[in-house]
């Protein structure tokens, strides 16, 4: 007996089990079953039991010896080659670089510090898929020595990639805290990680308008915003040869020197917004109406206080019925603080208004609420009570902020002015992943300096990296899909999500019905693919294993060819 497979014109093709048998002289055929239905490898198996091959159950044919998680490494691996992260490290093959590479996947699956990377990465494929097996944490201290010393020029050839000419660059500066007290760079400063009082170093991140990092400084910790804000200007013009651009900074960032020094840079345009004080004076001074936001949320205005100037005054109603709760809980909770001291004054336990005063000032401004609360102190006396003037004063400007441009009306309207600025937040998303349990950039445990640079600069390529493969998988993730409605909303009101992501949302399903993912979880689901390592049974000992990859289900399936479309 035997399987044949004929050909069926058009149609796909019959497979047919046969035996031939002699009819006198000749020698004919005879079909016994049409097989055309069964899947291949069932035929495959018939074919086998013909040929005389003995079948046993695959457990009893061969031992898993090794199992490595595998699907995560392959779909970071992936979106490094898609990325052209090799050639953009170096353009010629260096075992620094596949260390830097091997750096940059383990960030993103599973942050350590360089010494226990190196132990991280031999649990999964990882080590071998880039050809790390030997590599120690002296060896990742060397690559990131040569990783630093390229930064001017992997920096270049992102702002290549990614910034244009007269675009938008988003600024912002950020800290972390150090462990450790020998680092030049470790100063105590103002802590974004909310760690007073810690040795910290601060780094401020470029990027385009949609938040893609470009670059990345690094600074004291006791560095002020404003001083950083002129050399990356003019590392953008000179070193990345871009003449034209607007430069988009926080209230804190684009000071007032800083705007005088921007005037004498040609091709240099930039956005920011006002602080309290400025719009409180430009309310005194009726240039800022507020009856005019019952009819609209923002209007355009100029003053005699920023000559050559643009303001857009916007006024957010949830944000200002979020500012007056919070500010009433920070009230009560002040009172609630002092209340027991006036309770021990009045019983006599404590007296003395220098005894007094003391106490009040331990806890009067805890909750920034001091300029709110009028305080009455005598040797025997202490009385409290609110400024509701002043409280509302402050509570009739809650909602309102002014975004202040050099830009012309030509070149960007109100809107697109109030869409820049808010533009920041996905700068604020950079250091969010950067701190978070993504990427882990804090602590920082390295003493010399260069090294820190380095460790920030290895970071931010990972949230470069990072931030392609989040993109890619929107519609995997509880992730908004439809980026480009946004620019049809109302640039003031708080951002919302569209129909389609929220029906996404309530389903807890993606349009083909899979479940939707966090970036962490749809990285743990492409881990349970594994790569085996099998022994024949009977093999000898000096037989080298083969290699079966676990089959990938559709989720790992989709995940994957979504970074492989990946497009810069």
């Amino acid at each position: 007996m035997h399987i044949q497979i004929v050909p069926n014109r058009g149609s796909p093709p019959a497979v047919l089990l046969r035996e031939s048998y002699r009819d006198g002289d000749k020698v004919k055929k005879r079909t016994l079953a049409n097989l055309s239905s069964l899947p291949a490898d069932q035929i495959e198996a018939i074919r086998a039991v013909l040929r005389g091959d003995k079948l046993a159950p695959v457990a009893e044919a061969f031992t898993i010896v090794a199992a490595q998680p595998h699907g995560h490494v392959e779909a970071v691996r992936a979106a490094l080659k898609r990325l052209g992260m090799a050639e953009l490290l170096a353009s010629q093959s260096d075992p620094r670089r596949d260390l830097v590479l091997a750096m940059l996947a383990a960030r993103i699956l599973s942050p350590h510090t360089k010494l226990a990377t190196t132990r991280w990465w031999q649990q999964s494929t990882l080590a071998e898929e880039f050809a790390v097996s030997e590599a120690d944490e002296d060896d990742l201290y060397a690559a990131m020595d040569w990783l630093l010393s390229r930064q001017d020029r992997i920096q270049k050839k992102l702002a290549a990639r990614h910034l244009k000419a007269g675009g938008l660059v988003l600024y912002d500066l950020s800290s972390s805290y150090f462990e450790g007290k020998h680092c030049p760079l470790a100063r105590r400063g103002y802590s974004r990680d909310r760690k007073p009082g810690t040795l910290q170093v601060n780094y401020g991140v470029l990027t385009d308008a949609r938040g893609c990092p470009v670059a990345v400084s690094v600074h004291d910790g006791n560095t002020a915003d404003p001083v950083t804000l002129i050399p990356e200007i003019e590392r953008v013009k000179s070193v990345f040869a871009i003449d034209q651009l607007v430069i988009v900074g926080d209230r804190g960032m684009v000071s007032q020197k800083a705007i005088e020094a921007i005037a004498l840079m040609p091709g240099v345009d930039w956005v920011t917004a006002l602080k309290t004080g400025a719009i409180r004076a430009l309310a005194e001074d009726r240039a800022v109406q507020l009856d005019l936001f019952d009819e609209r949320d923002l209007f355009e205005l100029t003053h005699r206080d920023y000559p050559g100037e643009r303001l857009v005054a916007c006024r957010n109603p949830q944000l200002a019925r979020l500012r007056a709760y919070k500010r009433e809980d920070m009230l009560r909770a002040t009172e609630a603080l002092l209340a027991p001291i006036a309770a021990s004054v009045t019983a006599g336990r404590l007296s003395g208004a220098d005894k007094i005063g003391v106490a009040v000032g331990k806890v009067i401004n805890r909750y920034k609420m001091a300029k709110h609360m009028a305080l009455e102190i005598t040797d025997t006396t202490f009385t409290f009570c609110r400024r509701h003037e002043q409280i509302e004063r402050e509570a009739a400007l809650d909602g309102i902020y002014v975004v202040r441009t050099s830009l012309g009306a030509e070149r960007m309207d109100a809107a697109g002015c109030v869409r820049s600025y808010k533009a920041l937040t996905q700068v604020e998303r950079v250091f969010k992943t950067l701190k978070s349990v993504d990427l882990k950039i804090r602590p920082i445990h390295h003493r010399l300096a260069d090294r820190v640079r380095a460790h920030i600069f290895l970071c931010v390529l990972a949230y470069y990296v990072e931030w392609h493969m989040r993109e890619a998988w929107r519609e995997m993730m509880f992730a908004d899909e439809d980026q480009a409605a946004k620019a049809e909303r109302g640039p003031v009101a708080p951002a919302k999500r569209s129909a389609g992501a929220l029906a996404k949302i309530n389903r807890r399903q993606a349009g083909d019905g899979s479940p939707l993912h966090s970036f962490a979880t749809l990285i743990s689901e492409l881990a349970t693919r594994t790569r085996n390592r099998c022994l024949a049974h009977g093999s000898r000992s000096d037989t080298a294993p083969f290699t079966i990859y676990a089959s990938p289900n559709p989720t790992q399936t989709r995940a994957l060819d979504l970074i492989n479309a990946i497009e810069l």
